[in-house]
C-alpha cells in the first residue's frame, strides 16, 4: 500500500514526454522560420518578386509562417504518437508522409522557376539593350508618335519565356487540371510566333518603303516647284505642299502594311473594315484629285478670262457710262468692268464647284448649285 513511484512514472511518462516533443518542436520551428526569413530577406525576395510581377506580396512573412507550422505539425504527430493516440495521429502522419514526398518536386518546380525566371531576364535585358542601339524609339517617336517601343516588345519576350517555363513548373507539381488549359496556351502560342513575325516584317519594310517614297515625292514635288505654282493660285501660302504631300503618302503606305499585317495575324476584325475603308480611300484620290485640279484650272482659266473681258470692255469705254448717267456714286471706286470680271469668275467657278461635286458624289450639292444657276 506504499506510493509507487515507477507506477506513476510510466502512467505520467508519455504527457511529460508529449510535452517536452511540444516545447522542442515549437522552439525548433521558431528558429527554423526565423532562419527561413531571414534568409529570403537576405536575398531580398519581396522586391525581387514586386519587380517581377508588379505587386508587392509579403513572400518573406509568408514562407516562414508556412514552415513554421510545419515543424509544429512534425511536433504534434511526434506528441500523438508517444501518447499512443493512433486513431488521431494517422491521419497527421499521412499529410506529413505526403508533404515530405511532395518536397523533392516543390524544390524542382522552384529551381524550375527561378532558371526561367533569370532567363526571362537576361532575354529582357538583352532586347531592351540591342533595340536601344538601333534608336528604334527615337525614330517611331519623331516619324508616328510611338514611344517606348524596345521596352514593350522586350516586355512581351519576357512573359512569353515565362509563359514557357510555366507548363514544365506545373508538370514537375502534378498540376495537370492547370496544365491541360496552360499548355494548350502556350502551343497556341508558338504556333502562332511565325505569324507575329511576319506581322513585324510586314510594318518594318512598309515604314521603311513609306520613308522612301516620302523622301521620293518631296524631292519631286520640290524639283517642280509645286510651292510656288501652288502659292500662285492662292493655296497652301501657311505650309508646304510638298510635306503635306509626302505626309499623305507616307500615312497611305503605313496604313496599308498595318492592314496587310493584320491579316497576317488573323485579326479579320480589324483587318476588314480597314481593308474597306483603304479600299475608299483608294478609290476617291482620284476623284479628289480630279475634283481639284477642275476648281484649279476653272479658278485660273476664269480669272485669265474675267480679266482679258475687263480690260476690252474698259477700253471700249464701257466704264464712263456710269458716270455719264450719274450712276457712278451707287458704285463708288468700283468699275464695270471689274464688276464684269468677278461675274465671269463666280459663275465659273460655280459651274467647276458643281463638277467637282459630281465628281466626288456629292449630288445634292451639284442640284444646289444648279438650281441656284
Amino acid at each position: 500500500g506504499g506510493f509507487d513511484a515507477m507506477y506513476y512514472w510510466d502512467q505520467f511518462h508519455p504527457i511529460f514526454a508529449a510535452i517536452v516533443i511540444l516545447l522542442v518542436g515549437w522552439i525548433i520551428a521558431l528558429v527554423i522560420a526565423a532562419g527561413v526569413k531571414r534568409l529570403l530577406q537576405k536575398l531580398d525576395t519581396n522586391h525581387k518578386l514586386s519587380s517581377a510581377t508588379g505587386r508587392t506580396p509579403n513572400i518573406e512573412n509568408l514562407v516562414s509562417k508556412l514552415v513554421f507550422w510545419f515543424v509544429m505539425i512534425l511536433a504534434v504527430v511526434g506528441s500523438l504518437n508517444v501518447l499512443n493516440i493512433s486513431g488521431v495521429s494517422d491521419p497527421f502522419s499521412n499529410m506529413v508522409g505526403r508533404v515530405l514526398a511532395y518536397i523533392p518536386n516543390l524544390f524542382a518546380a522552384v529551381a524550375v522557376g527561378f532558371i526561367g525566371w533569370i532567363v526571362a531576364r537576361l532575354v529582357r535585358a538583352g532586347l531592351t539593350n540591342v533595340l536601344s542601339r538601333t534608336e528604334l524609339d527615337e525614330k517611331l517617336s519623331s516619324e508616328v508618335g510611338v514611344n517606348a517601343l524596345s521596352s514593350n516588345i522586350a516586355e512581351i519576350f519576357y512573359w512569353l519565356v515565362l509563359l514557357l517555363f510555366l507548363p514544365i513548373v506545373l508538370s514537375i507539381l502534378g498540376l495537370t487540371g492547370l496544365l491541360i488549359p496552360v499548355q494548350n496556351m502556350v502551343n497556341e502560342a508558338i504556333a502562332y510566333l511565325p505569324n507575329l513575325f511576319i506581322a513585324g516584317v510586314i510594318i518594318f519594310v512598309g515604314y521603311i518603303l513609306a520613308k522612301i517614297v516620302r523622301g521620293i515625292v518631296e524631292g519631286l514635288s520640290n524639283s517642280l516647284g509645286l510651292q510656288t505654282q501652288a502659292e500662285k493660285v492662292g493655296l497652301f501660302k501657311n505650309s508646304n505642299v510638298s510635306k503635306f504631300l509626302g505626309s499623305f503618302v507616307f500615312a497611305i503606305i503605313v496604313i496599308t502594311a498595318l492592314i496587310v499585317a493584320f491579316e497576317a495575324l488573323g485579326i479579320q476584325a480589324i483587318s476588314q473594315p480597314a481593308t474597306a475603308m483603304l479600299n475608299e480611300i483608294m478609290y476617291a484620290i482620284p476623284q479628289i484629285i480630279a475634283a481639284g485640279l477642275i476648281l484649279i484650272v476653272a479658278y485660273i482659266v476664269s480669272r485669265f478670262v474675267g480679266r482679258l473681258v475687263a480690260e476690252l470692255i474698259s477700253g471700249a469705254g464701257i466704264d464712263e457710262i456710269p458716270m455719264k448717267l450719274d450712276l457712278q456714286r451707287f458704285l463708288g471706286q468700283t468699275r464695270v468692268s471689274d464688276i464684269i470680271g468677278y461675274l465671269i469668275v463666280f459663275f465659273t467657278m460655280l459651274f467647276a464647284i458643281s463638277e467637282a461635286a459630281n465628281r466626288l458624289g456629292l449630288e445634292q450639292v451639284s442640284v444646289l448649285i444648279a438650281m441656284f444657276i
